[in-house]
């Protein structure tokens, strides 16, 4: 068996007193010659990863035994940074500027543990950069006197960047550029660089965009790889790919998607039948088909992971030929998919499951609205449109209900929270932020989508194959007896054992929490406690929906694990079943893919979210001096967050901004208490403030309690209230 990384690791963990030289290391593996050489391959592969460290004489030795921890650095935008060991034994180490050295935020490095200023604190110092984040930075470019400089648009890249006159290209102060980086920073120095792409004009929403796109090295234009592939996807399906497959064609089928929307991968079908039943097809184009595992395509796929969709604009993962066009499951023509087919009893159970690659023709593309105008309101004008599906959206509408049952009865947690919704006008530009609606027919796709992920994770789990399933663990024990003692105060009890909690008691909480006043607090501090759901072919389950084995199957044109489940599933379908080489095969990468796309889905989240806090800043910069309603949606020792009431916006309430007394952190209650007054500012609080200040470049808001009783602040907000409101349609 071939030496593995973990040999390596036993030996330093266990049975080394000191740091061990390469030659020791092989001494104790007893490797035959043949194999020697891999070895120290190995050795240093581990060395430049930050799993070992490599010290003078040529010795390794685990880090934390020579008092170093390795990982990715994060520098805050006050200058100061934290390390974070992938070892869970070690916490985050504080290194304090002084000590960054010629790192930047996002670098892999070493750094070396030490006491600090503080009686029982240690800090760190960086001794090395293992890996660079960026070799370029997006930016604003300004001219000084001798230099040009650039200043990074991410504000935890701390340093301007300065530009010699020879590398500025053709920048114009206040334009936003890429600059490559041609050296990095020093102790009493700024990095340096050339301008090598203008993006154009700040405040541009199409630069706001692009700056974005570079900012999270985001691709966003395919390769000449992909491009060259292009013409070899069809435009039509041809009749010589009907064979193998089941012919779906003459169920009534329909997609369900939002008005804007322009690629469907999902197409559900019903049917009630005796006893109750009710069987369910979803299926979900067969983008496996035309995108061969290795291709430039699926290479490109995986290195995007995710499409990211801005308001507006869509990066997409696959090239627009295959997610508008062939694997695009648009009405009246004919698509390849694959179907699951599911049958449930009266109480939702899943009573038989059955799976296969099938010919569809989609009947309608139905939006959210139409379907809730026929199912909710029952709008005659809309049912009279679509009288040959209305039936059909009904026995659609009584699944649905089932399944939400079926789920709440085992302890499925469902936050729905209140979320945010940019509208832009033609030009790209801010119109309002409204609430997102999710009615009943958002719930029944997702009803439908989660049953089908569900049913095809237990039948290949079922078949012992290798599977990324999408997990999302248990909450940890010590913030689960957090949130417990937050909230007993409001006199809610859970039980916790020593394995933590089952979701049916959150889910048991936060029902009989329903429409008081601390709903809205006790789901943002259990929101916060949960974990964040990731790809992984070690299955542990999904807490959150209290699923014993999930996947992600229903979406393969946006997700490239939806790619791998159809890919492991056509492998199973096919006569004899999964090849050996194949699981094999398998085992090896799968492993590699959820850590990447687990990346991926994160980065295209927080880049996601930050175009849509500079749309929501540059709407506040328009109101500063406004006073609206808020509730408190987070409390640190710095301050509250508020969230406003009606145009969810969220802002921070320093704590240097109440001068009415001094105020402490309660950090287990969530809240700040005055001193003298014991006035409580608390999470789900209520409260009156007013705009202070907008920095668009850290996007943050500023605000400033506006008490009670003060005529000509209210004159003033009555003054400044919008005359009309922007209807969603």
């Amino acid at each position: 068996m071939p030496i593995s990384p973990a040999d390596i690791l036993k030996i330093l963990e266990k049975g080394a007193r000191r740091p061990l030289t390469a030659r020791e290391i092989l001494g104790h593996l007893e490797l035959p010659r043949g194999e020697r050489q891999e070895a120290v391959r190995l050795l240093d592969e581990l060395a430049r990863e930050g799993v070992l460290v490599s010290l003078k004489g040529g010795r390794f030795s685990l880090p934390r035994k020579v008092n170093l921890v390795t990982g990715p650095l994060s520098v805050h935008p006050e200058g100061y940074g934290f390390v974070s060991p992938g070892d869970t034994r070690e916490g985050d180490v504080f290194i304090p500027g002084r000590f960054l050295g010629e790192a930047m935020h996002g670098d892999r490095v070493v750094a070396r543990v030490e006491p600090g200023r503080l009686k029982g604190k240690s800090e760190g110092r960086i001794i090395r950069v293992l890996e660079r984040a960026h070799q370029t930075v997006v930016g604003r470019f300004e001219s000084g006197d001798r230099f040009g400089y650039v200043v990074p648009a991410d504000p935890r890249l701390h340093r301007d960047i300065f530009i010699p006159p020879a590398s500025t290209g053709e920048a114009r102060p206040g334009q936003v550029v890429v600059v490559r980086l041609d050296s990095f920073p020093g102790k009493n120095r700024n990095p340096e660089g050339t301008v090598v792409e203008v993006l154009g004009d700040a405040g541009d929403p199409a630069v706001e965009i692009l700056t974005i796109v570079h900012k999270f090295s985001l691709p966003h234009t395919f390769p000449s790889e992909v491009e060259g592939e292009l013409p070899g996807v069809p435009s039509q399906v041809s009749p010589s790919d009907y064979s193998g497959r089941e012919d779906l064609r003459d169920l009534v089928t329909v997609t369900i998607d939002g008005e804007s929307a322009r690629d469907f991968d999902d197409a559900v079908a019903v049917r009630r039948e005796t006893g109750g039943r009710i069987r369910l097809w979803v299926s979900i184009a067969d983008v496996g088909h035309y995108v061969p595992e290795g291709s430039a395509i699926d290479r490109e796929a995986l290195e995007r992971g995710t499409s990211v969709y801005f308001p507006g604009r869509c990066i997409p993962m696959l090239p627009e030929k295959l997610s508008n066009g062939i694997c695009s499951l648009n009405p009246g023509v004919e698509r390849l998919a694959m179907t699951a087919e599911i049958v449930f009893d009266e109480e939702g159970n899943r009573l038989e499951s059955r799976f296969y690659p099938s010919l569809i023709r989609s009947d309608a593309r139905l939006t959210y609205t139409e379907v809730r105008d026929m199912v909710v309101a029952e709008e005659a004008r809309v049912i009279e449109a679509y009288s040959g599906i209305y039936p059909h959206l009904l026995v659609m509408k009584d699944l649905a209900w089932r399944l939400m049952e079926m789920r709440r009865r085992r302890g499925s947690l469902d936050f729905d929270l209140p979320a945010a919704e940019v509208v832009l006008d033609l030009r790209g530009r801010l119109e309002d932020i409204i609430r997102s609606e999710r009615n009943l027919a958002h719930r029944m796709v997702e009803e439908f989508m989660l049953a089908a992920n569900e049913a095809v994770a237990t039948f290949l789990f079922g078949r012992g194959v290798p599977l990324l399933y999408r997990i999302h663990e248990a909450p940890d024990l010590e913030k689960m007896q957090a949130f417990q003692e937050f909230a007993a105060h409001f006199n809610y009890g859970m039980v916790l054992g020593r394995e933590g909690v089952a979701s049916r008691q959150l889910q048991k909480l936060l029902h009989e929490a329903e429409g008081r006043p601390e709903e809205r607090m006790l789901n943002q501090v259990l929101l916060r406690s949960m974990k964040q759901a990731r790809y992984d072919p070690d299955n542990v389950g999904h807490f959150g929906l209290a699923a014993e084995l999930y996947c992600h199957f229903t979406s393969p044109i946006r997700r490239y694990p939806d790619l791998v489940v159809h890919r492991v599933l056509r492998a199973v379908l096919q006569q004899g079943g999964m090849k050996p080489g194949r699981r094999a095969q398998l085992q090896r990468s799968l492993p590699g893919t959820g850590e990447v796309t687990s990346q991926r889905e994160r980065r295209a989240m927080e880049a996601e979210r930050e175009i849509v806090d500079l749309k929501k800043c540059q709407h506040m910069a328009t109101r500063v001096g406004e006073v609206f309603d808020g509730h408190i949606s987070g409390v640190t020792p710095f301050g509250c967050f508020v969230e406003l009431d009606d145009v969810f916006v969220e802002g921070l309430l320093h704590v240097s901004s109440l001068g009415d007394d001094f105020y402490h952190y309660e950090e287990e209650l969530h809240r700040l208490i005055g001193e003298h007054r014991r006035r409580v500012f608390q999470i789900g609080g209520a409260v009156r403030v007013q705009v202070a200040r907008v920095d668009l470049e850290r996007r943050q808001i500023d605000f400033s309690l506006e008490e009670e009783g003060d005529p000509l602040r209210r004159r003033k907000k009555m003054k400044n209230r919008p005359k009309k409101a922007v209807k969603r349609v």
